[in-house]
């Protein structure tokens, strides 16, 4: 292809410009019924013009009255478009705003799954500062109690485990750093928080097992003893368990019971004994 433009292509970027000059603003003043501004905000939306979407559905939000059935979808939209637009923390404040002001309408679970995700993401990673992510975690939490046949339960449920590892990992790595700096205290710390409130994270085994190499580090003898008791419960088959602390006691076999042969019991002989006879007046009538 040339790199030198033609004459029509020319004109056509031209024209394009001219076009977009001339289209109509998004003004709110062209729009002076509800349904109406309603309607061009939610043409804004699906152009993908999120801040003129914004515009729009804020200024119903703020309009229309607390019965409206519009309200609740202005809130909802607001809160997608601020979402679409990188506004996370406001996004998630109007889908809480909805999920709070209306706990009956058929968006109530809808905004709270929605103000969980846009929480979660200004939780960038598991080291930076976990505010966000709490958040998150108990908007999701709240979703599913009081939406429990909602069909926004079941993610809600996977993205609290996924949070879940998160936090596991925010102590995992805090602990680490501890250690490295050789603060045995403050790491074993941050371990135990991680065995105990996240049993079920990956990162778990393996703060199992830095807590034992601490323990181990300041001659922690029966708090080792004790630990390797329950990783070996925790995790019977696991290569790197058995070998920091063994295959344990071994179990012994119980003792067969004897059988013992049952002795014949001789039958005695049973002497008859006499049967008197009644006495004529107790005899029955015939």
């Amino acid at each position: 292809m040339s790199r030198y433009r033609t004459p029509d292509f020319a004109r056509g970027v031209l024209l394009s410009l001219l076009l977009a000059a001339c289209a109509p603003a998004f003004q709110l003043k062209n729009f002076p019924k509800s349904e109406d501004l309603f309607r061009a905000s939610l043409r804004e939306f699906q152009r993908g013009k999120w801040e003129n979407a914004v515009t729009g559905f804020e200024r119903l939000t703020n309009d229309l009255p607390a019965r409206d059935a519009l309200l609740p979808r202005a809130y909802f939209y607001l809160g997608s478009a601020r979402q679409k637009n990188g506004e996370h923390l406001l996004a998630a404040q109007t889908f809480t705003r909805l999920a709070e002001t209306f706990p009956d309408d058929s968006l109530g679970d809808d905004a709270l799954f929605q103000a969980g995700k846009s929480y979660e993401a200004m939780w960038k990673k598991p080291v930076l500062d976990a505010t966000y992510g709490e958040s998150a975690q108990g908007v999701f939490r709240t979703l599913v109690s009081a939406y429990p046949q909602s069909p926004l339960a079941d993610k809600a449920t996977a993205e609290l485990n996924r949070l879940d590892d998160w936090f596991a990992r925010k102590d995992y790595e805090t602990s680490l750093h501890y250690l490295r700096r050789k603060a045995y205290d403050s790491a074993i710390l941050y371990l135990k928080d991680v065995i105990r409130e996240h049993p079920n994270a990956p990162q778990t085994r393996l703060a199992y097992l830095r807590l034992l190499e601490s323990y181990r580090l300041i001659n922690y003898k029966e708090e080792s003893t004790e630990l390797c008791q329950t990783m070996r419960g925790a995790y019977p088959v696991d290569r790197e368990v058995l070998a920091a602390c063994g295959p344990g006691t071994a179990q012994v076999a119980p003792v067969p019971a004897l059988s013992v042969p049952a002795l014949p019991v001789p039958a005695l002989p049973v002497p008859a004994l006499p049967v008197p006879a009644l006495p004529a007046s107790a005899k029955p009538t015939p």
